[in-house]
């Protein structure tokens, strides 16, 4: 078991910190091997459920942006992974995944607890490695060792991912009492050093300048990223100098000046096409990943315009748009940051009808929610929940209408609030377990969870563990069903609608928060909200839950009111 054990030494000198793994047999000597070793005291967690470990692992890379190591059992353990997996491919969050396997020979042979792993998660993993099942040999052992660093190293390898190692063992797997267990001082380590790339061509930027100056309306259109403090400083340089409009979606993460338009989903859903030709780009610049809006995306489908450069480093490049015809192999930050310095002459007028359009948008958003005698609902109550977030949170939207209500109002401006969603998939599987993984990773930080019911229940395995969060706070909005398909056209329309679509269910989350330690904040009026949110952020509270219960079909015609004044605001 020597090269087993030495996989942890492997990992603690690449700086890898965090370990999340599920109890099991077969996986008992990685398991020990990490928690025997100095460097993962107090970041080894152990979460029963795998399928909420390796979302929780996802929290955890995503917030330090380090390779998080995800360590299960063999069989069907390693097929929960999955979800987390893919979401990690798509966000290009690295995870280093150690699955535990029975030895070659026994694969296929009705034993217990036994499927094929290799290569498990096929194109949605970076890399798959099969670990030697004997490694007596020293060229087995110098493999086995040169397999863990191919492994590490590609998990941050730009785009950075999730990659497999599967560990075939033989027992047994248990030390003897009094057996010494330890790890090799002189273990192969083989480090990746990235240097980031800035290309200094001087005729490349001339070309690329020329067309900004001569085409009238350019759009850059900002994509998912973690916030960068000096790329947004670089890209509001940018704008600046040239007079272009900057349009991000809230997980774009940009900060909240002026320069950015926000409230795409607003102004789009209200001009009519001939106010939309206005707006429309000849030169699209983009950078990121997906986008939430799909206003937004429908607009620039529909734009088609005559360039589209698609900023972007590594890996492969998307033609969301349909109008891709230029990628440029830069990182974003490099590439504004020299155009910034050029001395262009560009007509304005694009700026400034969507400058016109956002503050528009905004004054309308304040002038709705003024009315009085609203009804209780959710997307007043989503507002007023945002509106209390506490300074320097790390916020994370579920996916289903959470994420959407909150790209449609914003979060709070100058409180260095950060957004995460899984919108890789955009799957409701493991929004709870990602936002604990946060919770974990950074303790001194407000994680805040903003969900519906569906997506927290479906993943309410999330909170089954031992270490505590007392920075966790989530807010469940709780219609007692998918609400979304009852405001969006299609299932709304069908008499089948409440069985097969909105899966109606009568469950509260009183219950989870009283299994799991967790304080419960009910309330079904603006006034019980009003009273609860202070209490609930407060630092001293602990980890909560707060419970919004709301009427679906009071939501759907409340939202359904905002449409037809939305309509009406830029008719």
């Amino acid at each position: 078991m020597q090269a087993v054990y030495n996989i942890a030494e492997i990992c603690a000198r690449h700086g890898i910190t965090d370990v999340v793994l599920s109890p099991g047999s077969r996986s008992a000597p990685l398991t020990l091997a990490f928690a025997r070793h100095p460097a993962f005291r107090g970041r080894l967690r152990v979460v029963p459920d795998e399928r909420a470990a390796a979302f929780i692992g996802l929290g955890i890379a995503q917030a330090t942006r380090r390779p998080v190591v995800l360590v299960c059992t063999s069989g069907t353990a390693g097929l929960n992974y999955a979800p987390a997996v893919a979401e990690a491919f798509f966000q290009q969050i690295p995870l280093l995944i150690l699955t535990a396997d029975r030895p070659p020979e026994w694969i296929d042979q009705l034993d217990g607890q036994t499927i094929r792993q290799r290569n498990l998660y096929g194109a949605h993993a970076k890399g798959a490695f099969d670990f030697p099942a004997d490694t007596s040999h020293p060229d087995a052992k110098w493999h086995s060792e040169r397999i863990i660093n191919e492994a590490i190293n590609l998990t941050q390898a730009a785009p950075a991912g999730p990659v497999q190692v599967n560990i075939p063992l033989r027992e047994p797997f248990y030390p003897k009492a009094g057996e010494e267990m330890g790890y090799e001082a002189e273990v192969r380590v083989s480090r990746q050093v990235n240097i980031p790339q800035h290309v200094a061509n001087r005729d490349l930027y001339d070309e690329l300048a020329s067309p900004l100056q001569m085409e009238s309306r350019v759009l850059v259109v900002v994509g998912q990223q973690p916030f960068s403090k000096k790329l947004s400083e670089t890209l509001q340089n940018f704008t600046r100098n040239y007079g272009i409009p900057v349009v991000a979606d809230i997980i774009a993460n940009l900060s909240a000046d002026s320069f950015v338009v926000r409230k795409q989903d607003v102004l789009l859903a209200g001009l009519n096409e001939s106010q939309k030709l206005d707006l429309r780009p000849d030169l699209l610049i983009t950078f990121g990943q997906s986008l939430i809006s799909k206003s937004l995306k429908l607009f620039l489908r529909n734009a088609s315009p005559r360039q589209h450069w698609h900023i972007q480093a590594s890996g492969e490049v998307a033609d969301t748009f349909r109008s891709l015809t230029s990628i440029i192999r830069m990182e974003p930050e490099a590439f504004f940051s020299q155009l910034a310095q050029e001395t262009p002459t560009v007509d304005a007028d694009t700026l400034v009808l969507w400058q016109q359009a956002e503050t528009k948008a905004e004054k309308f958003l304040q002038d709705f929610f003024a009315l009085i005698n609203q009804p209780f609902n959710e997307f007043s109550a989503f507002r007023k929940a945002l509106a209390a977030l506490p300074e320097s949170t790390a916020l994370h939207l579920a996916n289903s209408m959470a994420v959407r209500y909150a790209n449609i109002l914003g979060v709070p401006i100058g409180r260095q609030i950060e957004v995460f969603a899984n919108r890789g998939t955009s799957g409701i599987d493991g929004c709870n377990s990602t936002a604990v993984g946060a919770a974990l990773a950074q303790p001194e930080r407000p994680v805040v969870l903003l969900t519906g019911d569906v997506a927290f229940f479906y993943d309410r395995n999330a909170f089954w563990h031992n270490y505590p969060t007392p920075n966790l706070r989530v807010v469940l909005f709780n219609n007692h069903g998918g609400g979304i398909f009852r405001l969006i056209d299609g299932p709304r329309q069908q008499p089948e609608l409440e069985e097969l679509f909105e899966t109606r269910q009568t469950l509260t989350a009183e219950n989870t928060a009283r299994d799991f330690g967790l304080r419960y904040f009910p309330v079904s009026s603006f006034a019980e909200l009003d009273a609860a949110l202070p209490v609930f952020f407060a630092a001293e509270t602990g980890a909560a839950i707060l419970e919004v219960f709301t009427d679906s079909k009071t939501n759907a015609a409340f939202f359904e009111e905002y449409r037809a004044a939305v309509r009406k605001a830029f008719s």
